[in-house]
Order: structure tokens, then C-alpha cells, then sequence
């Protein structure tokens, strides 16, 4: 990690008390249902974000999500949390995502649909991960834009841009321009706003899961899997997909549900 990137990140506002709430709320073993919800109804703006994004045609729910209590029933505490939390955290950071030739709608879809389709994925078999993985699925590219912030006060766009194509890494890319990848930039932000050691590990390991901690090697396997499938315009293509199928292979992850996931994203 880079001098500048820590001052950037240590220079982040605090998250608000809604947050903190959720949280609380999610990590408290002895929360229930009903704990989340109140918290979630006390904000009228984190609500109507939520059901936006729970109404999502990627979840492929047939019927409409009209109350934050229908949102926490069919998709679980740790995925509202998710919802939640990728809400309230962009809308701490100025998006100017110009260095990685996308927008802000862009880089949006793109997390979105690594979201739906990890939620997608593991909702069957893999419920229990998705305490880490909703938020870190929506979450993780967050680091793009302080990489953007740095590329643009350096005045290194063009050098940037001719690394992304010269490499075909996003990452390899990063880490020659600015010297800082996005799931080490993702995962420090997390570290300095004090979220959970699972989340913040998994992230920072997506790209090279075998470094993870053994207990969260599995979630940072089925993350580098739909950043995989997930390019940074958010288009799927065959040869994207393809990539994340070989990983799936060498996890030995979920085929069939991955292949049904893929339906509605």
C-alpha cells in the first residue's frame, strides 16, 4: 500500500450512525429478524434504496418486494445488509471512474450484477457465506475509485490506459500505474472503517484465493469467480464466461447453479 492511498483512505469520512446500526445489529448473535428490520424502517431513503435494488429484474423474482420485511425474508439478513451497506457507502465517495474509461452507471451495473449473480449462486447451497459475500460482492471494486482519484492527480491517465490494454488486467494495471490493486485498496477501506475481519479478508484475497484464511478461502473463491464472469463494462461475454468456468472447475465450486444464475444476469 502507497503512502498516498493510505492518506486517501485515512482521510475518509466516518460511515453514519445508520451504519453502525446495521452493523451492530448483524453481528450481535443474539439480533433477530424483526432487530434488522426496525433499523432498516427508521430511514425512509436506505428503504427505498433497498427495495430498488431488491425489485431488480437480476434477482429474477417474479413478484414485487414492497416492504423491507418481504426484502429480509426472501433474501436473508446478511444480503439485505448488503443492500444496505453498498447504499450508504457510495454515497460516501465522488465517482469519477474516467481513468477506467466508465462511468458512474457503468461502474454501478457492474456491481450490481457481480452481486445478483453471486447472490444468485449461492442462495441454495451456499446461504451461509452470503453474510460475507452480499456486501463483499457489492463492495469490492469500491477501491476504483480512490485508484481513479490517484491516477488523476498524478496525471497518468494516458500511461493507464495503455497498461489496460497492453496487459488485459485490470489489476496488473493498477499495481504498475498506482502501485495498489483494487482488492487491497477495497479491503483497506473496510479495515480503517473497522468491519468484520471475514469480510475484509476475503476481499483483499478475491484475486488469489489460496492466501486467504482457511475459513474464508471458499467465499474468496466464489468472489474471484463473479469478478471473474463480471468484466469492468458489466457485459458477459463467452469468454468471460468461460473464465469463470474454468475457475469454478478448479474450486470445485457449484456448476449447476452457477449455470442457472446465469438466466437472469
Amino acid at each position: 500500500m502507497t503512502e498516498e492511498m493510505l492518506k486517501k483512505i485515512k482521510q475518509l469520512p466516518p460511515l453514519p450512525e445508520s451504519a453502525m446500526q446495521i452493523e451492530a445489529v448483524y453481528q450481535d448473535p443474539d439480533s433477530t429478524f424483526n432487530d434488522m428490520v426496525k433499523i432498516l424502517e427508521k430511514d425512509p431513503l436506505l428503504t427505498a434504496d433497498i427495495l430498488k435494488a431488491a425489485n431488480s429484474p437480476l434477482y429474477g423474482f417474479s413478484r414485487e418486494i414492497n416492504t423491507i420485511n418481504q426484502a429480509v425474508g426472501l433474501f436473508g439478513m446478511g444480503t439485505v445488509r448488503g443492500f444496505a451497506l453498498a447504499s450508504i457507502v457510495k454515497k460516501s465517495f465522488t465517482l469519477d471512474l474516467s481513468p477506467y474509461g466508465i462511468d458512474s452507471d457503468i461502474f454501478s451495473l457492474m456491481s450490481k450484477k457481480q452481486h445478483a449473480l453471486t447472490t444468485s449462486w449461492c442462495l441454495k447451497k451456499e446461504a451461509k457465506l452470503l453474510g460475507i459475500l452480499s456486501p463483499a460482492a457489492f463492495l469490492v471494486e469500491i477501491g476504483k475509485v480512490l485508484i481513479a482519484q490517484q491516477i488523476i492527480t498524478d496525471k497518468t491517465q494516458q500511461k493507464f490506459k495503455e497498461a489496460l490494454l497492453n496487459l488485459e488486467n485490470v489489476e496488473a494495471a493498477e499495481r504498475e500505474v498506482a502501485g495498489v490493486d483494487t482488492p487491497e485498496v477495497s479491503a483497506t477501506i473496510f479495515e480503517h472503517w473497522r468491519f468484520e475481519s471475514g469480510l475484509i479478508n476475503t476481499i483483499r484475497n478475491c484475486q488469489n484465493p489460496e492466501d486467504a484464511k482457511e475459513e474464508f478461502k471458499r467465499a474468496a473463491r466464489i468472489l474471484h469467480v463473479a469478478r471473474t464472469a463480471v468484466p469492468l463494462n458489466g457485459v458477459l461475454t463467452d469468454e468471460s464466461i468461460t473464465a469463470a468456468k474454468e475457475l469454478i472447475v478448479k474450486y470445485d465450486l457449484d456448476m449447476e447453479n452457477f449455470d442457472k444464475a446465469l438466466e437472469s444476469a
